[in-house]
Parts: C-alpha cells; structure tokens; sequence
C-alpha cells in the first residue's frame, strides 16, 4: 500500500509539475505577443506619420533645412508619460479591458513621437539597428528566463542607472543651449550607457516575471493574469523601445550622412 500511495502521489505531483509549467510557457507567451504588437504599432504609427499629411500636425520644417516640434508634436511626445502613470496609479483599479485599450493607445502615441527618427535617420539604419536590438532582446530575454543566478541585485542597479542617466540628459540639453557642440562626448557616453543599462534590464525583467508568476500565479484570477501581462509586456515594451532608441542614436547613420 505505501508503495502504491507514493507512486500516486509521485505521479500527481509530475502532473502539477507538467500543468504549472505549461501555464508559465502560456502565460510568457501572452506577455511577448502583446509587447511584440505594441512594438509593431508603435512601428506602423510612426510610419504612417511621416508617410502621409499627418507628419504636418507634429513636425515641420524651418527654412534652414532643420525640423521643428509643433505644439502638437510635443503633446504627443509628453502623453505617453501620462498613460504610464494611469496604468500604474490603477494597477488594482482599471479593468482589463481598460488596461488593453490604455496599451494600445500608449503604444500608438508612442509612434507619433518616434515618427520623427525617420526623418533624422536614413531607412536602411532604422531597420539594422531594429533588427540587432531584436536579437540582443531574443538573447537577453532568454538568458533572463533560463538562468538560476538571482538577478534581483543587478536589476536593482540597473534601475539606479536610469536615474544617472536621466540626470546626465538633463546636464546634455543645458550644454546644449548654453555651449551648442559641447555635449557631443557626454551624449557619447549617455547612448552607450543607455546601451548597457537597457539590454541588462531585459534580462532582470525577464527574471522578474517568471519569479512574479511563479510567487501569484495560483492567486491570480483568468482577468488578474490578464491585466498582468499587459503590465509586464509594458515593462518589456519600454526595455526595448529605449535599447532602440539609444543604440540607433549610437550608430545610426543620419540623413544626408556619407559616413
């Protein structure tokens, strides 16, 4: 009898095994198909903006050749901090169709204030570093999933570089003003570390969500998990929209450029 009641609950125990598992492999899956189309939104957006009369609204272009923000465009570049810390502040309150609806938007919004890398950056370089940046993401993702080392500390100073490097932009745009062409170095240096910071953050993020589904995942309700997973496709979302930005800002070959 005790070997046949410890092969049962042997057997069961493998099935909870097997069940778990394959809800952490459905669950991740949900939360890289909704960061994959925010990321493909925000794409299609920002194209279509410089593609039609649209880019009219937001941007426009000085005699000199230059290209200024219209009242708009700079709107449209400030609303998605807003989105950002609705989601956030009603984490427990908004609904999830309400939490999809504010993705979606937050993505679209998104485009608009990246359309104008298209008319910075030449096609060929947009696409490069958007195929590299998907790599270095696919890598660090699947490092951030498989490992068994704790990357809570690492993550921890990641976060704290953020913070440094926000500084130091604010410290670029006052050269900027002040001594134009004096900054070129320390935006050298925010772009590489940006690099960095970014694609450590994948992986620490990564980790945060298996752990995150590991810990809630038998407390969490069909609309629970729901909601989460666009909160951690958010978070991956923007891990990868900023390894975008800085990398490109890093190599990316300008319009007009022979380099």
């Amino acid at each position: 009898m005790a070997f046949g009641s410890n092969s049962y609950n042997s057997s069961a125990n493998i099935n909870e095994q097997v069940a778990f598992d394959q809800g952490l492999r459905s669950y991740m899956l949900r939360v890289y198909n909704w960061m994959a189309s925010g990321v493909a939104l925000t794409g299609i957006v920002a194209y279509l903006v410089v593609s039609t009369s649209l880019g009219g609204l937001f941007y426009k272009f000085t005699p000199g050749g230059g290209m200024a923000v219209t009242g708009l465009g700079f709107i449209a570049m400030l609303s998605p901090l807003a989105f950002v810390m609705v989601m956030s502040l009603g984490v427990n309150r908004l609904s999830k169709q309400t939490v999809q609806t504010l993705f979606w938007v937050f993505c679209a919004l998104m485009g608009v204030s990246m359309a104008n890398i298209f008319y910075i950056y030449t096609a060929s370089s947009i696409t490069s570093t958007f195929f590299v940046v998907a790599a270095m993401f696919a890598g660090m993702s699947l490092y951030g999933y498989t490992t068994r080392r704790d990357l809570t500390g690492f993550g921890a100073i990641l976060g704290m570089g953020i913070y440094g490097i926000f500084l130091a932009m604010l410290v670029s745009i006052v050269m900027g003003i002040f001594a134009p062409g004096s900054n070129f170095m320390l935006n050298l240096v925010i772009n590489v570390l940006g690099v960095i910071i970014f694609t450590g953050l994948v992986a620490t993020n990564t980790q945060s969500i298996k752990v995150s589904y590991i810990q809630f995942s038998q407390y969490m309700g069909v609309d629970e998990a729901a909601k989460r997973s666009v909160y951690d496709a958010l978070s991956l979302y923007l891990n990868f929209i900023n390894l975008f930005n800085f990398l490109l800002q890093l190599v990316g070959m300008r319009q007009g450029s022979n380099e």
